[in-house]
């Protein structure tokens, strides 16, 4: 393995980071603090508890994952597309890296990315609500697992995309709504039966579930089904990615 290629390619894209750090770390900071204002603060005294769980506290995971998700995808997808869009795409297909270490370079990088900014964020939480998390293995576990398929999700888009506004259509339209809609903010359990029964279509009801999980112990899906969910997701963005790189498939032409 081309360990030096993929240094190379995590440690330039790491470096775009530093050189963004407003748009990058603060941004996504900022706003995930005005939602525990907003949800925390202003509805929360009103909601009360959700499963024994103050609701400030009940939804920094879900605040949590609707971040993650969006910047690991933003941050993977922007990462392969600029290459694309000016041109630089082919020097890194007629170096000496071959595409898995193509995929680890950039992946591994924006999945970083996800991860540093969750952690400043469960950081910045602290500051709004006093919480405790019940497993820590299994929740950082979780945070890189969901890091990581969510950036190989990013680097399809990527390679999907042949110009900007597709970069932005299924983070804004599609993960952003399911997100919402996925019990980031209630448990579905608050749901009718029949709604409950659509919900469990949404996938990213299992990751906030399962990441509820990590931290209170208490989920709306058992965290097995939660954590085969991702795995699954996982296996399907890395047979999509082998599939575009064996046929150059928006790569070649």
């Amino acid at each position: 393995m081309n360990l030096h290629g993929i240094r190379a390619i995590y440690l330039f894209e790491m470096a775009r980071t530093w050189r963004t750090l407003m748009q990058s770390v603060a941004s996504p900071i900022l706003s995930t603090a005005l939602y525990f204002v907003v949800f925390g603060a202003a509805i929360g005294s009103r909601v009360g508890e959700i499963d024994g769980i103050s609701y400030a506290s009940f939804i920094i995971p879900g605040l949590l994952m609707l971040s993650l998700l969006s910047e690991s995808i933003s941050n993977a997808s922007f990462g392969i597309y600029f290459p694309k869009f000016s041109g630089t795409i082919y020097e890194v297909l007629s170096a000496p890296v071959s595409p898995l270490e193509v995929v680890i370079g950039y992946v591994g990088a924006a999945a970083s990315k996800s991860v540093i900014l969750g952690l400043l964020i469960l950081a910045t939480a602290r500051l709004f609500v006093d919480y405790e998390i019940a497993h820590p293995l299994l929740m950082v576990s979780f945070l890189l697992l969901t890091a990581i398929t969510f950036s190989l999700f990013g680097f399809i888009i990527g390679l999907w995309a042949d110009d900007f506004q597709k970069l932005q259509i299924i983070p804004m339209m599609v993960i952003m709504p399911l997100t919402f809609l996925g019990g980031a903010f209630y448990s579905i359990s608050m749901l009718p039966p029949f709604w409950q029964k659509v919900t469990l279509f949404n996938p990213v009801v299992y990751l906030i579930s399962g990441f509820r999980w990590s931290f209170y112990g208490v989920a709306d899906v058992n965290i097995s089904i939660s954590v085969s969910m991702i795995l699954v997701f996982m296996l399907l963005c890395l047979t999509t990615i082998w599939w575009i790189f064996k046929t150059g498939y928006r790569l070649k032409n």
